[in-house]
């Protein structure tokens, strides 16, 4: 059965109509939100028109976890083994958030606000409830919610350009991974240089939904001199650059050391957090798997909804966690958990598809391009 069965505990967001309008093919759920997956004839036609010019996603799915107060600062540290005592307000954070046994909740975005108000920028997991549970057990005086904010994302090489041009040359001025600020209707909007894609852009943190259809038509009119079109999350530029997605190459059942997260924890004793013994302990020890690259051939493969086996002669020695074909590398790319002794880039390897095809592949580093 094709489609969604729509119902309102499946969320619109500010922009779903203007989505809508501009010809959206398909939808997944994110966060019970809607997001986007297809508007371009093909994935191919979305990819190159994002690696050449400027595209608009509806990102509102990537909720806002609000957490202020007193301890605010103290019960984000106890979640992420990521040191954040010395984030900058204005600055924001790849932040892996951990279970007491070391695995992946959650890797959202932090944004710090204030020295006691934060934003984490969410993937596909209910890091609220995880967040009042600890505040709630530790006893912690903080407020944590969900804002009315709803992100929308500019990216692409022209996307500087575009946002420039509507909002002023200040724009030029905020670094990678920090955030300023726009004046929308009268109202202060959070921008930041960021993005889920390796071509550059940027991100408005919309505060107030009523204000969603207005900001989609400013930038999608200003976008006109810079060949815009509505887009998505590429898969085919997501796999090649290396960026994770939670709940295909991440769950619970894997921890930040597997996924080439080792830089963003703090393992020297110097900050406290659940599931530091545990992470010491795995790293003491050594993963037995690692994320990496695999391209192999066999021609397009199908959509990956469940993990392919890759094997090294008889042995199954990995899954592969997400997969497409790459027009600019003429192959097909996967990411894939990789047992230890088989995880060296050269590796030979066969790739088993969705379709039962057998594939001749290699084992890579991320990102491929």
């Amino acid at each position: 059965m094709d489609g969604l069965n729509m119902s309102r505990r499946i969320r619109r967001t500010p922009y779903t109509d203007r989505v809508e309008q501009v010809g959206v093919r398909g939808f997944s759920v994110v966060n019970h939100m809607l997001l986007p997956k297809a508007f371009a004839t093909s994935v191919e036609q979305d990819y190159w028109h994002l690696l050449e010019h400027v595209q608009i996603w509806d990102v509102s799915c990537q909720r806002q976890v609000q957490i202020e107060g007193p301890d605010a600062a103290a019960l984000i540290q106890w979640m992420t083994p990521r040191n954040i005592g010395e984030a900058e307000v204005g600055q924001c954070l790849y932040v892996p958030i951990i279970d007491d046994q070391g695995g992946l909740i959650n890797d959202p975005v932090l944004l710090k606000l204030a020295e006691d108000r934060f934003w984490l920028s969410i993937a596909d997991s209910d890091v609220q409830l995880y967040a009042l549970g600890l505040a709630l057990g530790r006893g912690m005086d903080v407020r944590i919610s969900e804002p009315d904010v709803s992100p929308l994302a500019v990216q692409g090489p022209k996307s500087e350009a575009l946002l420039t041009a509507l909002f002023g040359e200040h724009i030029r001025e905020i670094g990678f991974f920090r955030f300023g600020w726009i004046e929308f209707e009268g109202r202060k909007q959070l921008i930041a240089r960021s993005g889920y894609s390796r071509q550059g852009g940027f991100e408005i943190y919309l505060n107030g939904s009523e204000h969603g259809p207005a900001l989609w038509d400013a930038i999608w009119n200003a976008g006109q001199a810079h060949n815009i079109a509505p887009g998505c999350p590429n898969l085919i530029e997501r796999i090649e650059g290396g960026l994770l997605s939670y709940g295909n190459e991440m769950t619970r059942t894997t921890n930040p050391l597997e996924v080439g997260m080792g830089r963003y924890c703090s393992l020297d004793g110097s900050v406290d957090y659940i599931g530091r013994a545990a992470l010491k302990r795995i790293a003491e020890r050594g993963v037995d798997r690692q994320i990496r690259g695999v391209t192999f051939d066999g021609g397009p493969v199908p959509t990956c909804s469940k993990p392919w086996p890759v094997r090294v002669g008889d042995q199954e020695v990995g899954t592969i966690t997400s997969a497409i074909w790459s027009p600019r590398l003429g192959c097909n790319v996967g990411q894939a958990l990789i047992a230890q002794p088989f995880w060296e880039p050269g590796q030979p390897v066969t790739v088993q598809s969705q379709d039962e095809v057998l594939r001749t592949g290699t084992i890579s580093a991320l990102p491929f391009a």
